[in-house]
C-alpha cells in the first residue's frame, strides 16, 4: 500500500530510489527541485505562490497525483504495491477429507521451507495452492493469507501480477533470442535505471549456478537445461518483482542447488521448494511433510541436522566429481581416493 503521507516526508531521492520510474514524473510536473535530498513537504514549504501556480498547488493534490502515478506504474510492470513480510497457509483436508495436522503456518520473508514426502503424496498441490492463493476453493480446502490478510483477487485473476514466480525442472525457452538480448529485454520491460549493471550481474550469476559456462552471445533456445534452469533463477532471484518463489524438484536440474537457494534467500524472497534431495530438505528453515494429500507435520530444522548436512555436502562431492569425471572422460582412480578418505572422517 503506497501511504500518502509517507510520499510527503520522504526526500525526492528516496522516492526516486525505491520508484525509478518517478523522475519523469517530477520532470514533468515542473518541481522547482534545487536540493533532492529535501522532503516533498520542505519544497513545497520553500515555493512562492508563483511557482505553486506552475505546479499542482496544494501539496495533498500533487502527492495524490504522484501516488497514482506509481500506483499505475505498479500495475502496468505487474509489481505488488506491499511488501510481502508473511505467507501464512491455513489447515485444509488431506485426500480422506480430514483435518491436516496443524492450524497455521507461518513463512517470513528471507525463510527457506522445504516440502519432502513420498511421489504423488500432494507436494506439488500444495505448491499450487500457494500460487493460486487458495480460500478455500481448490480439493484440499487450503486457505492463504498474506500478511494476514486475504489477498487481493488481482494476484489471483490478473495476469500481470506476479505474487509468484515458479521455478521446475522443466524450463524451455521460445523465443529466438540472445541471453544478452533476452535479460536486456527483460530489464528493459521493468524500466531500471541501472540496467547494464543489472543485465551483467544475472549473467555472472547465471553462470556461477551453471554447470557449464555459456556465452552471452548463445542463443538461449540453444541452452541445456541446466543453463536454461540457471539463467532463469539467477533472472527470478535479481530482476523479478516476485515475493513468492516455488521450486518443485531441482535437484537433476544440473546447477550448483546451494548457490541457488542463497541467491534467491538472499534477495529476501520467500522460498518453498519441493524435494526429495536430503541435503535440500536440511538446508530449509522447516520442512513441510506430506502423506495422503494433506500436511502431516511440521519440523523445524535443529543444529544437529545442519551438522549431518555438511557430511552429506562430502559424499555429495564425491558423487559429483564422479559424473563429471564420466562425463569428460577421465580417469576414475583419484574417486576411490575420495571415497576412502570419506570412510575414514
Amino acid at each position: 500500500m503506497i501511504i500518502k503521507d509517507k510520499l510527503k516526508s520522504s526526500t525526492v531521492n528516496e522516492i526516486i530510489e525505491q520508484y525509478p520510474y518517478t523522475e519523469s514524473f517530477f520532470e514533468d510536473q515542473k518541481l522547482a527541485v534545487d536540493d533532492q535530498e529535501k522532503t516533498l513537504e520542505e519544497i513545497y514549504a520553500g515555493l512562492t505562490v508563483e511557482e505553486r501556480e506552475d505546479v499542482v498547488f496544494d501539496l495533498d493534490q500533487f502527492a495524490d497525483s504522484l501516488s497514482s502515478h506509481i500506483k499505475n506504474m505498479q500495475e502496468f510492470l505487474g509489481e505488488n504495491d506491499s511488501v510481502v513480510a508473511k505467507l501464512s497457509i491455513l489447515a485444509g483436508n488431506n485426500k480422506d477429507g480430514k483435518k491436516e495436522n496443524y492450524d497455521k503456518l507461518d513463512i517470513h520473508s528471507g525463510e527457506i521451507i522445504s516440502i519432502v514426502g513420498p511421489t504423488g503424496s500432494g507436494k506439488s498441490r500444495l505448491l499450487a495452492d500457494i500460487e493460486w492463493t487458495a480460500q478455500g476453493d481448490t480439493p484440499t480446502e487450503r486457505q492463504i493469507l498474506i500478511n494476514d490478510e486475504v489477498p487481493d483477487k488481482k494476484w489471483r485473476f490478473t495476469g500481470g501480477k506476479k505474487l509468484v514466480a515458479q521455478l521446475s525442472q522443466n524450463m524451455n525457452f521460445v523465443m529466438d533470442l540472445s541471453v544478452i538480448e533476452f535479460l536486456n529485454l527483460h530489464a528493459e520491460s521493468r524500466l531500471i535505471d541501472n540496467q547494464a549493471e543489472v543485465v551483467e550481474r544475472i549473467f555472472n550469476e547465471a553462470n556461477r549456478l551453471a554447470g557449464e559456462q555459456f556465452g552471452r552471445e548463445a542463443q538461449i533456445t540453444s541452452l541445456s537445461g541446466g543453463q536454461s534452469r540457471a539463467l532463469m533463477i539467477a533472472d527470478t532471484a535479481i530482476l523479478s518483482s516476485s515475493p513468492i518463489i516455488l521450486i518443485d524438484e531441482i535437484e537433476n536440474a544440473g546447477i550448483d542447488r546451494e548457490k541457488a537457494l542463497e541467491l534467491l534467500v538472499g534477495e529476501e524472497k520467500i522460498v518453498l521448494m519441493a524435494t526429495h534431495d536430503p541435503i535440500l530438505a536440511l538446508m530449509g528453515d522447516k520442512r513441510i511433510i506430506i502423506n495422503n494429500g494433506g500436511i502431516k507435520n511440521i519440523i523445524d530444522t535443529t543444529a544437529e541436522e545442519k551438522e549431518l548436512m555438511q557430511e552429506l555436502k562430502v559424499l555429495d562431492k564425491v558423487l559429483t566429481d564422479l559424473r563429471n569425471d564420466l562425463r569428460y572422460g577421465k580417469n576414475l582412480s583419484r574417486i576411490s581416493e575420495e571415497l576412502a578418505a570419506v570412510k575414514n572422517t
